[in-house]
This record gives structure tokens, sequence and C-alpha cells, in this order.
């Protein structure tokens, strides 16, 4: 049996939904994570890469480091999404809870 794209996604993001607000959802037909009904991370259904929300530096900052790709869908770049197609369960992890705390303001964790 051929395992789905998102399940890598569907597993790092799972402990996040013990979060206050946070809940699933799709956007743009894309499974994704939701805090306070504002997208903060998803994963494209076709290639299972993570794509998630953080400010336009630091999406500037991972793409210019080579460990992320801009997020363009229908050739529309998003200049607050950043694509990231590892399968770095950490890095995800890192990025997954970057993106809720700067989705909701929460603040750096220490």
């Amino acid at each position: 049996m051929t395992e789905n794209p998102s399940d890598f996604f569907a597993s790092v993001s799972a402990p996040l939904l013990t979060e206050p607000g946070v809940a699933t959802g799709t956007m743009m037909g894309f499974p994704c994570l939701r805090v306070a009904g504002a997208f903060f991370a998803s994963c494209d259904p076709r290639t299972g890469d993570l794509v998630v929300k953080l400010p336009r530096e630091r999406v500037a900052e991972l793409i210019s480091a080579g460990r992320g790709k801009p997020f363009a869908p229908a050739g529309r770049t998003f200049r607050e999404w950043v694509l990231v197609d590892d399968r770095d369960e950490a890095h995800w992890t890192e990025l997954i809870d970057e993106a809720l705390r700067f989705v909701s303001g929460r603040p750096a964790t220490a």
C-alpha cells in the first residue's frame, strides 16, 4: 500500500492539536492547521511538502539558505509563506511551531 503524501505532515503536526485554538481545516484544498481561524501551516497533498506562514524576512532567510522555496500556487508568490520539501521531522516541528507563534502572536519559546 502506498503512503499518502500528507501522512508525514499529519504525523508531525498532530501534537499541535492539543494547543489552545488549534484545529485542522483546508486551505485551497490543502490540509492545514489553523489557530483562531487563521491558517499557519499546510501541506501540498500531491507532494507532501510543508507550507508555513512566517514573517517575510524569515521566509527570505529560509529561501536564501536553501532550506525553503517560494510558495507560488497558480504562479502567484505568497511572500509570507514558504514551501519546505525536506522530510526532517525536527525542522518541520520547529517551523510549524514558529508559524503558530507568528500567526497567533504568541511569544517565542525559550
